[in-house]
């Protein structure tokens, strides 16, 4: 713990599987994440330029104007990562009790970001993962590029509380964090009372949750120096078997 700040329990990358059978979680460091991936940071860091360039989110219900994004779908098989036709991001409100039921159209992600070798390494990889938990098959992919603001105060990474996705594999990665407090990432047994607690501080710190097994939410964010702009940057990927959900 340091400065207040609960320091996530990471996870050794050869142990990333096991643990998440295990636990239903595991936290890849900076360091293991490119031990894991087989890439420097540096060529992830090649991928965070387009966090500055994210459209608005015209969906939030609660009025907010903290968050932009941006979305793209894929499947893999295997090794083999292939891009779907742009489409909308729908939840049940079983899952999503502020913005489920309603199809939301996000922008596009960038097709240079697409085109990155970091990239398709690391949907492969997640995939990899999601049939190391659930068995070889092919899996509906989803990406998120987010950046949450502190433009109005306060912004609020999960509006919609602690939540399950409705996917098999849910992968959040921090990308950067510049002049805020909060962001707390908590994740709780589904069935249970266990919980964990940290905050996410590196720049590639990998969250993997096991769907099914926990739920999740990230604490509202404010400016650690008033008058100043404040946000956190965070790639979310989930992996679900069968569809993508909607269809």
């Amino acid at each position: 713990m340091s400065g207040g700040l609960f320091n996530p329990p990471f996870t050794p990358p050869d142990r990333l599987v096991a643990a998440l059978r295990q636990d239903g979680y595991a936290i890849l460091s900076p360091q293991g994440v490119a031990e894991w991936q087989g890439f420097s940071l540096a060529e992830f860091d090649v991928l965070c330029g387009d966090w500055d360039q994210l459209p608005p989110d015209d969906y939030l219900k609660d009025g907010g104007r903290y968050r932009t994004r941006r979305h793209a779908c894929f499947t893999v098989d295997d090794a083999t990562l292939e891009q779907v036709p742009h489409r909308a991001h729908w939840q049940p409100v079983e899952y999503n009790a502020l913005h489920g039921g309603m199809q939301r159209w996000f922008a596009p992600m960038e097709a240079g970001t697409l085109a990155q070798p970091a990239w398709q390494r690391l949907i492969r990889g997640l995939g990899s993962v999601a049939s190391g938990l659930r068995g070889t098959q092919r899996w509906y992919v989803e990406a998120h590029q987010f950046r949450i603001d502190t433009a109005d105060g306060i912004g609020r990474p999960t509006p919609e509380g602690a939540h399950r996705d409705g996917v098999d594999l849910v992968a959040v990665a921090l990308v950067r964090r510049h002049n805020i407090k909060g962001g707390e990432t908590r994740v709780f047994e589904a069935a249970g009372r266990r919980g964990e607690r940290f905050t996410m501080t590196e720049p590639w710190t990998l969250l993997l949750l096991d769907d099914a097994r926990v739920i999740h939410e990230s604490t509202p964010i404010q400016p650690l120096v008033e008058g100043q702009p404040g946000w956190r940057d965070t790639l979310v990927v989930t992996c679900r078997a069968g569809a993508f959900q909607g269809d």
